[in-house]
């Protein structure tokens, strides 16, 4: 799912049983296959009870807490229980959509251009506005993701086709390719034939979840729109609210308070919702405590706390029954900006990914045992990850399939950038922002002591992770020149929802931007664009042979396909979701 960056932590869960030694594999071993299916934890529990309260332990905060604006895993994480998106995924199936505020699967034409949905009657949204849902809020919804105030970044790569879209637009902009002919259909006309993208997952995202006008209008006006702290529910959770409809259960940097929607009909949900309440917790800066609390506590669940190196291996041990993991679907990459001197000449970039110790930054997150060494951008069980070259990579001399530098090969590239003593030469100091949270801030370090090792001068500045986003990385004005904590996540099992977000021209975005290196390549593009209407059989192809191109552009060094390890306390049933990587809170219990 695309989404915007992943913070949370990562781990292989039955690799930990064989040993640290027993895990890192050989040339040919088991190092992130993309043919083989992962142990997940992602199935559901016989027996599960309803009631009780969760507590999650959080490092941070969301990007944004509006369900419209959310493009980051952990903004799904609430969106999916507080919103009924137009489809939405059982937890341990990412490939079918299930209909959640449809009514059933959408209706394609012969050409691709115009998507149909009905959507359910009788949905309600939570107090204090309690009105029914119709065609006409999920429109609205659609359109507020290309205004300036809300600027989302997957309505606009995904819906950026519709006739008569604009990015960039002022709040109350109509689209007219989005028609309701009555209160329960809705129609997408687009201008390209992408409606087999639409129908293999781009419909089932929060930025789909009604949104009624009349009601949201006042707060997307504003600069910034302020309809996440003030937002209606449609799914069997809200954030709590006072009787002005302002979610005082939302205090940034400090806790998301869940309580049951009073609106929510479960005859109109396959979601069971078993929980009273869930209270998500945040400022939880040491991952070994808030681990240990968990583990040694009642009714508690991480949220986006990494579960520490040091900490997992005997918690896997002692607490097996503790432990949940789910399957790769993405990676973390370090980002150079392409349209910032001097990562604007790809030898420099080259020399860099070469000369860089990515086996020093997966030990900051716990070595191979924690996740696979990445060669290039597709993970495993993406679409086109094979043809990409699977795991030994896509063939380029400046990335080492085990992860360890190439002095030699990163000397070649800066005497061919005019840097004679094959190290940079420059003197300007270049701005790096990363993250503050917990083995984020190692992998940090271990970036610039590298870059400093290769001549160059750094000036790092370390962030709370929703800063480093909303105010740096995420933000081409703001020039920052190397961002070393960025990764996503797959929207959905296609190479499009990893590579078109991150590297196509056409996605550089003022604000919400998640095409870090800027990368704006004319080749590249016009293959992005080919690909996006592609049909089913050559996807694969075509995705995979982007990856190519975007890994030899040398704009980005990848160096982790991870795994996610998560924690539950003993009276804790957990069920994780494969679509999100991370657990499920409405189909989670106590036990």
């Amino acid at each position: 799912m695309r989404r915007s960056a992943w913070t949370t932590g990562v781990a292989v869960i039955a690799a930990l049983s064989l040993g640290v030694a027993a895990c890192g594999g050989d040339d040919g071993g088991d190092t992130g296959g993309g043919n083989d299916k992962a142990k997940t934890d992602a199935a559901p529990a016989p027996g599960q009870k309803p009631g009780g309260k969760l507590t999650a332990l959080w490092t941070g905060d969301v990007d944004f807490i509006d369900c419209g604006r959310t493009y980051y895993q952990m903004g799904l994480f609430i969106c999916s229980s507080t919103q009924k998106s137009l489809y939405s995924y059982k937890p341990d199936d990412s490939i079918n959509m299930q209909p959640d505020l449809a009514e059933g699967p959408p209706e394609v034409s012969e050409d691709g251009k115009t998507v149909t949905i009905k959507i359910k009657q009788g949905v309600k949204y939570s107090p204090p506005y309690e009105e029914v849902v119709t065609s006409a809020d999920v429109k609205y919804a659609i359109e507020r993701g290309f205004f300036n105030s809300v600027a989302n970044g997957f309505t606009t790569s995904y819906y950026g086709d519709l006739e008569g879209a604009k990015v960039g637009v002022d709040a109350g902009t109509k689209i007219s390719g989005i028609t309701t002919p009555d209160d329960s259909t809705l129609v997408l006309k687009f201008k390209r034939p992408v409606g087999g993208v639409m129908a293999a997952g781009a419909l089932a995202y929060p930025a789909t979840a009604p949104v009624p006008e009349k009601y949201a209008e006042k707060f997307d006006a504003e600069p910034q729109t302020t309809y996440g702290e003030n937002q209606l529910a449609t799914g069997p959770y809200m954030i709590e609210n006072d009787a002005e409809g302002k979610a005082i259960g939302y205090e940034p940097g400090k806790r998301i308070h869940l309580v049951r929607n009073p609106s929510w009909d479960k005859s109109l949900d396959y979601k069971p919702a078993y929980l009273d309440e869930i209270d998500n917790l945040q400022g939880n800066d040491d991952p070994g405590i808030a681990t240990r609390r968990i583990l040694d506590g009642e009714s508690m669940i991480n949220g986006d706390v990494t579960v520490p190196p040091e900490t997992l291996k005997p918690a896997s041990e002692d607490t097996p029954d503790q432990l949940k993991s789910a399957a790769p679907i993405g990676g973390r990459w370090v980002s150079m900006n392409t349209t910032i001197k001097p990562f604007d000449d790809i030898n420099v970039r080259k020399a860099v990914v070469a000369g860089m110790d990515r086996n020093a930054l997966l030990l900051t997150r716990g070595g191979k045992f924690v996740g696979d060494m990445a060669t290039h951008f597709l993970p495993p069980g993406t679409a086109g990850f094979e043809e990409a070259g699977g795991a030994k990579g896509t063939g380029v001399d400046f990335i080492s399939e085990d992860g360890s530098p190439l002095p030699d090969v990163s000397a070649k590239y800066f005497k061919a950038a005019g840097y004679a003593s094959g190290k940079y030469e420059g003197t300007e100091k270049i701005l790096m922002v990363g993250s503050n949270a917990g083995v984020a801030a190692k992998t940090s370090e271990v970036v610039k002591q590298n870059l400093e090792n290769m001549g160059f001068q750094v000036t790092m500045r370390l962030v709370a992770p929703q800063t480093m986003y909303t105010r740096y990385c995420n933000v081409p004005k703001a020039k920052v020149a190397v961002c070393p904590n960025v990764g996503w996540i797959r929207d959905f099992a296609d190479g499009q929802t990893m590579l078109s977000p991150t590297f196509a021209g056409k996605n550089i975005l003022p604000q919400g931007n998640s095409n870090w290196p800027e990368l704006d390549d004319p080749k590249i593009n016009e293959a992005i664009d080919a690909a996006e209407i592609a049909p089913v059989e050559q996807r694969a192809q075509l995705w995979g042979d982007i990856d190519k191109q975007v890994t030899a552009t040398a704009a980005a060094i990848p160096w982790i396909w991870d795994k996610q390890a998560l924690v539950q306390s003993k009276n804790v049933q957990g069920v994780v979701t494969e679509y999100n990587s991370q657990w499920d809170l409405a189909w989670t219990s106590i036990k």
